[in-house]
């Protein structure tokens, strides 16, 4: 038995806090041409050095090693089981499982969680979400600890919401960028049609929109953005129903199409990204909204049972919006209406964290707008804690501020380690910055081991010295088969055309080997003929 423990911070959206558990991969589209990277994340590329269906490339370096095979078995496998002790310290509305069926156990403030059917198959993420009782919303809330002589903190605000009965309604350029790809058919694209369709709903006559549509290749449904009038609304309708899913997933051409022509100043510019993110150059991606984004806003939709989640909060965090999953067909409407309150205004814009003239490190450094119902969260080290600490920003065109005393945070354990962590996210970033990489890579691996943190450069080893074979049988390297997530197909993404996430290229290079040995074995046997 294997034990990992490890401190996580929970999302907070809405009124709820919620815990994704990931349990099923979708297969990645990794591509093989097309505009390289201007950040080389490594200087070499080996051909095949892990045991998955891909081979290494210049955009994906390490495709061997993040494209597990998919079971293809009658019975589904990797059974996990779920129990969760919530002691969540204030009283409770609900506890809520979107995607499995749970039980429920309170006792003495705490709640007991397990799957009602006591085990299920690794097939689509876990997620549990709990809210508080009406008037127990928590507004601000600060967690301290002391390591050494330098403190930690981790601060959440939630700014007041903004009063919209009198607010003009923006005008908004948006461009809704929606996954075609083989990893999106059955249930997936089914729900991105639904959610495109609303969105297509919310718009106002003031808003103007265009809509990008890729695969393997992608393509615009107007040359650039048109008025939302009725008549191109209905044409935009059709062109959604009309959209099915083949190919692969080449997200990189999409993004740069839906980032061009910045260059109407009239409208707030937003971009609408619905997709799986089944992809492996997520570097190559980031770096690319880095230099891109711009005046635009991005936004990411997250579909499907398995979503690449960490690519969709990064993108959302580069292009400075905020990620949405949508796991199942009927929260396809909740979900997006949330979203268009998030659209049409910023709650805080122009935030600013002031210590004076203290000594602190804050993370993350680059703070994001804020949308309704999102709190600021702050990771914060400081040398002393005699000071006030001071949050300001832009709401509704006039200034806001709140100040908290740093004396006054919880003591509780773990604080230092989530600094840390966010400070390694931080130097990561810069890698897609074209930042020095030996240096970034020293201070990664420096802050990794301080604290005891597994990053891309360090990792936690465990060895077992119990015998477990004779000395003399061979060793045996097997990669562990995953289940296709639910609602997906097999033939949509590995069938004979190049879509998401095809092992031809393994295939070739094991075909063109046995080819070759058996021209050798044919010449030898040629020579050995009396």
């Amino acid at each position: 038995t294997v034990e990992i423990e490890y401190q996580q911070v929970l999302r907070y959206d809405g009124g709820e806090f919620s815990l994704r558990f990931p349990m099923a991969i979708t297969p990645r589209y990794i591509p093989n041409q097309g505009p390289q990277a201007e950040v080389q994340l490594t200087e070499t590329v080996s051909q095949y050095d892990g045991l998955g269906w891909a081979v290494n490339t210049q955009q994906v370096p390490d495709a061997s090693r993040i494209t597990p095979p998919v079971w293809q078995g009658e019975n589904k496998i990797n059974p996990v089981s779920i129990t969760l002790k919530l002691n969540a310290g204030f009283p409770l509305q609900e506890i809520v499982s979107r995607y499995h069926e749970i039980d429920v156990i309170e006792d003495s403030g705490i709640s007991t969680i397990r799957l009602k059917d006591g085990q299920v198959y690794a097939e689509r993420d876990f997620e549990l979400g709990w809210s508080p009782k009406l008037g127990n919303e928590p507004k601000a809330a600060l967690f301290s600890e002391q390591v050494g002589e330098d403190f930690y903190h981790l601060l959440m605000v939630l700014p007041p919401s903004p009063d919209l009965s009198d607010q003009a309604q923006l005008a908004r350029e948006l461009i809704f960028v929606i996954d075609a790809s083989g990893s999106m058919a059955g249930t997936s694209i089914q729900q991105a049609r639904q959610a495109l369709l609303l969105a297509l709903d919310s718009l106002g006559q003031d808003d103007r929109f265009n809509i990008i549509e890729f695969n393997s290749n992608h393509s615009k449904m107007f040359s650039s953005s048109q008025p939302a009038t009725r008549r191109n609304l209905q044409r935009a309708r059709r062109f959604v129903n009309g959209l099915r899913a083949s190919g692969g997933t080449n997200i990189y051409p999409a993004i740069e199409a839906a980032l061009r022509n910045q260059k109407d100043g009239q409208h707030v510019r937003q971009v609408v990204f619905l997709t799986d993110g089944s992809v492996g150059n997520e570097a190559q991606l980031f770096g690319l909204i880095d230099r891109e984004l711009q005046q635009s806003r991005l936004f990411t939709i997250g579909i499907g049972t398995a979503p690449n989640s960490h690519f969709m909060r990064k993108v959302a965090r580069f292009g400075r919006g905020s990620f949405t999953y949508i796991g199942d067909v009927n929260e396809v409407e909740d979900k997006m209406r949330s979203l268009f309150r998030k659209l049409e205004t910023p709650v805080m814009t122009d935030i600013n964290v002031d210590l004076g003239d203290a000594f602190h490190e804050h993370y993350p450094q680059r703070l994001p707008d804020l949308y309704a119902g999102e709190p600021l969260v702050l990771s914060i080290k400081t040398d002393s804690v005699s000071f006030p600490l001071q949050v300001e920003g832009q709401r509704q065109q006039q200034h806001w501020q709140s100040t908290l005393d740093l004396n006054n945070g919880a003591p509780d354990k773990g604080i230092a380690t989530l600094w840390a962590r966010r400070k390694i996210a931080d130097l990561m970033e810069a890698l897609y910055q074209n930042k020095d990489q030996v240096d970034l890579r020293k201070q990664i691996i420096d802050l990794a081991l301080q604290h005891h943190l597994v990053s891309k450069y360090t990792s936690l080893v465990a060895v077992d010295v119990t015998p477990s074979r004779p000395d003399e049988a061979p060793l045996k390297d097997t990669a562990m088969p995953v289940n296709l997530p639910q609602g997906q197909i097999y033939s949509k993404i590995f069938g004979r055309q190049a879509q998401t996430a095809t092992p031809a290229q393994l295939q070739l290079i094991l075909g063109v080997m046995l080819i070759l040995m058996a021209t050798l074995m044919w010449r030898t046997a040629k020579r050995e003929r009396p």
